[in-house]
């Protein structure tokens, strides 16, 4: 583990000392704060729940961003090399980056815990399924941070690799909003696959054991696929 907190260390100060951190956290601020002053002006809503609705959206954009340097720009300028040689395992180098990433996406949220204290100054909002929805977007981070993590891997060209994630992201949500009406096992599976539905049970306050698998599954699969990724360059 000490390998782990090198790597993440590493691309924590990697964020820090450059712009991309404070532009991302700035861009998110603004856009979660409009579309929450919007919502509560038409729902006067006391869980959040429809102002965050929008915020999956607004993430679907910004993590690629995070994560689009973390592999594709040490493929293309060729510092990766001397990773690979370095006494750490490929796992340790993986798993350091995307908790970097995932980190920044977590302080990257924080702030909106000021719409909370709003909430409790003017009404009495629901803390269950305010909690239950912040334990919904970390673990949405995870699944998208490993998302951005495997496209990164994959590509030389951080732009390339930024497009394609938010490409990505943006269809697993379509996906689960496309098929949130229809019936039958396709659109069951669609429902599965996309990430609307998993996301908008715990904006309602429930924390349903089949969404926190579905996350948790799928983030340890896109991580152990980057490993192998890792992998196959070291002996080439």
């Amino acid at each position: 583990m000490t390998s782990v907190s090198t790597i993440f260390q590493r691309e924590i100060n990697a964020y820090f000392l450059s712009p991309v951190a404070y532009v991302v956290i700035a861009v998110f601020m603004v856009f979660s704060g409009y579309f929450f002053s919007i919502m509560l002006g038409i729902t006067q809503e006391t869980t959040l729940r429809y102002s965050l609705a929008y915020t999956q959206f607004i993430l679907s954009i910004l993590t690629p961003v995070i994560t689009m340097r973390l592999f594709a720009e040490e493929n293309k300028t060729g510092t990766i090399e001397p990773l690979m040689t370095a006494p750490v395992t490929d796992f340790e180098v993986v798993f350091g980056k995307f908790l970097a990433a995932w980190a920044l996406y977590s302080v990257m949220v924080v702030p909106t815990a000021f719409y909370i204290i709003f909430l409790a100054w003017t009404g009495n909002p629901d803390y269950g399924a305010i909690v239950a929805s912040y334990i919904g977007l970390i673990l949405m981070g995870g699944l998208f941070v490993s998302i951005g993590l495997l496209v990164s891997a994959v590509t030389k060209n951080q732009i390339v690799a930024g497009v394609i994630g938010i490409v990505a992201l943006l269809i697993l949500l379509v996906i689960g909003l496309a098929s949130s009406g229809g019936e039958g096992w396709f659109y069951n599976g669609l429902r599965y696959i996309g990430t609307y539905d998993h996301w908008d049970t715990f904006t309602k306050g429930i924390v349903d054991t089949r969404d926190v698998v579905y996350y948790v599954s799928f983030t340890a699969l896109l991580i152990f696929v980057v490993v192998r990724i890792v992998e196959s360059r070291r002996w080439r």
